[in-house]
């Protein structure tokens, strides 16, 4: 819960830099022909899409779920919408 109020309140470049330094990455995944970058941080769930899939360049776009159930209703969601 603290986890979260401070995180959201951070700017996309710093979640995503928090995620990057402190976080663990689970994976990656395509998506609409990008790369996105799922990471996870104490209970906190990030996919990041970086600028010319590139990490090392800035984040592009990042969608932030809290849960392990809200990331797995997001996943499911994106593959029934793909086919």
């Amino acid at each position: 819960m603290f986890w979260n109020v401070i995180f959201k309140s951070l700017s996309m470049r710093k979640q995503a830099d928090l995620m990057k330094r402190r976080g663990i990455v689970l994976g990656t995944r395509t998506k609409d022909g990008r790369q996105g970058y799922l990471y996870m941080l104490n209970n906190i769930f990030a996919e990041i899409f970086y600028v010319n899939d590139n990490p090392g360049l800035g984040a592009e776009r990042l969608i932030v779920l809290d849960g392990l159930e809200k990331l797995n209703r997001h996943l499911e969601k994106d593959l029934r919408l793909s086919r």
